[in-house]
């Protein structure tokens, strides 16, 4: 692929107390002709996300039509799953209604978090969503004792396609924990209940790699392209890219994935966190510069197919 950077669209500054900076782990949907829709997570002082959205001219998402004053998703109750923050994992439609399936953080005291899975439903195009459970729709496992993170759910026919982050272990650097994840496949019939039975792992950590996730998965002819974020014992936070032609057995191939970090700018120590959405016109790649999100969104569009 290759991809020619547009720029920055976004970053909250401050407007309010539940959003100092970061608008992280975006995702994409046209939701009206000429409009798009960019949800995404957006942090307060204390580093705990919540989840709002930016509406964006289709033509050309470096204009910014509309910026939500509310949070789309707030963090949980008190004691609950998600009650120290919440990241977006995927959205789609189901049956005239938006399902957002997001990734709930919360502290404990021997690791640094658990991170598990949650949906919730919008029946006014995303601007608010409430949750269809206060527990996890994907609850930890033998495989993901900390973390099972959903970032990617295929409805096909009667199926939901699930491909998602397991975190089970951590990684020390500088006397720094961070998660050890990879990705894993598994399957529902409602999208709401998940058998441990369909658990199977997608895209395993390589070389110098110690975590591997954020999948986003798209149907593409002759099968499925994934595009997901890679982290080095380095600090190199860069994307990958992987094909498959039955979305379960995956190629990696990420010199193909076309998007690199910028020798300068907000987006020169990191470019990460990619999603796509095909319009009628252009393809765009929204994704995440810096800090992991913390200098906000930009876009690029597709100019070659490799």
């Amino acid at each position: 692929m290759m991809w020619e950077k547009k720029g920055k669209i976004y970053c909250p500054q401050g407007e309010h107390e539940w959003e100092i900076n970061t608008f992280m782990t975006p995702h994409a949907m046209r939701i009206e002709p000429g409009v798009i829709r960019i949800w995404g997570g957006v942090r307060d002082a204390q580093g705990v996300s919540r989840i709002k959205y930016i509406d964006v001219e289709e033509s050309n998402p470096g204009n910014v039509l509309y910026v939500s004053e509310k949070p789309a998703l707030d963090i949980g109750r008190d004691g609950c799953f998600d009650d120290n923050g919440v990241i977006l994992g995927d959205i789609i439609p189901v049956n005239n209604q938006l399902y957002l399936y997001y990734v709930g953080f919360q502290h404990v005291q021997k690791v640094k978090f658990y991170a598990f899975s949650g949906l919730a439903i919008s029946d006014d195009s995303g601007k608010t969503f409430h949750r269809y459970s206060e527990v996890p729709v994907l609850d930890r496992s033998p495989q993901g004792r900390f973390g099972r993170c959903i970032h990617t759910v295929l409805h096909e026919q009667d199926l939901f396609r699930c491909y998602y982050a397991v975190i089970d272990g951590w990684k020390y650097i500088n006397d720094t924990p961070y998660p050890i994840y990879n990705i894993w496949y598994t399957e529902s019939k409602d999208g709401i209940h998940f058998s441990r039975e369909d658990d199977r792992l997608c895209v395993d950590v390589t070389g110098d790699e110690y975590r591997i996730g954020r999948p986003k998965v798209y149907p593409v002819e002759n099968g499925y392209e994934m595009y997901y974020t890679r982290d080095l014992v380095s600090k190199d936070y860069i994307i990958g890219y992987a094909r498959s032609a039955d979305g379960i057995n995956w190629s990696r191939r990420d010199q193909e994935a076309g998007l690199c970090r910028s020798d300068s700018g907000w987006d020169s120590e990191m470019a990460c966190y990619p999603v796509k959405l095909k319009t009628d016109n252009s393809t765009w790649l929204f994704y995440n510069g810096n800090g992991m999100g913390k200098t906000g969104v930009g876009y690029a569009e597709l100019t070659e197919i490799s």
